[in-house]
């Protein structure tokens, strides 16, 4: 199965991101994924309900928005009616996980949960039927071009088998170090979905990276 590829704007030139999201719309890529952290959750900030909106109006692909925050569930409302499509929280950051799912998926959006590295993939296993993505971080949290965690093969196979076992629909997406060098085995071990940032902006035809990471099952 061919994987379902999400660029990630963080990396994207910023300058010039109306030129980034008219290059993602004429590529491969399922969706535009974009990346939303509060200095608090995560030790770095990035963009926020304005910059999405303005994404919004450009991408022609769905938003897959990733909040790195804590507190979410303050502005999921506010998310929704900025333009996402999906809408991933934080196992980590959610004390009232099952709600906060309830109200994602009431705003008609797609409801996600991502794991940290070091967040064990069994602690799904009692809400991974409200779940429509579950996103496994292949790096730390806060930054992009960092080294990817071998670990996460591992991780893969495991939630692969849990959601086999439950019958669940969710779909297991892989964010952070994601490349032609190891695309081919996150698909192989259960990866629906790829996102990449930095291989994929510091390429020198983004399109074709894209367009190769698609195909390359």
């Amino acid at each position: 199965m061919r994987p379902f590829i999400a660029p990630s704007v963080l990396a994207a030139d910023f300058a010039n991101l109306q030129q980034e999201i008219e290059m993602i719309n004429q590529s491969d890529a399922s969706y535009v994924h974009v990346d939303v952290m509060d200095g608090i959750f995560v030790p770095n900030i990035s963009l926020g309900i304005p910059v999405v909106e303005a994404i919004h109006r450009h991408a022609e692909k769905p938003l897959d928005v990733h909040l790195m925050i804590i507190d979410p569930d303050k502005y999921l409302q506010r998310f929704k009616e900025a333009g996402a499509a999906h809408i991933t929280v934080h196992y980590e950051a959610c004390n009232h996980l099952h709600r906060t799912l309830d109200e994602i998926r009431r705003l008609n959006c797609k409801a996600g949960v991502a794991l940290n590295p070091h967040t064990p993939v069994e602690l799904l296993k009692d809400i991974i039927h409200e779940v429509d993505l579950v996103c496994l971080m292949s790096v730390n949290p806060g930054f992009g071009g960092q080294k990817f965690i071998e670990h996460t093969y591992t991780k893969i196979e495991n939630l692969k088998k849990l959601i086999v076992q439950t019958g669940s629909k969710a779909q297991i997406e892989i964010d952070g170090g994601v490349s032609m060098s190891n695309a081919s085995a996150l698909i192989e071990a259960g990866a629906d979905i790829l996102v990449a940032g930095n291989f994929i902006f510091t390429s020198k035809n983004p399109i074709e990276t894209i367009n190769n990471l698609k195909n390359i099952a």
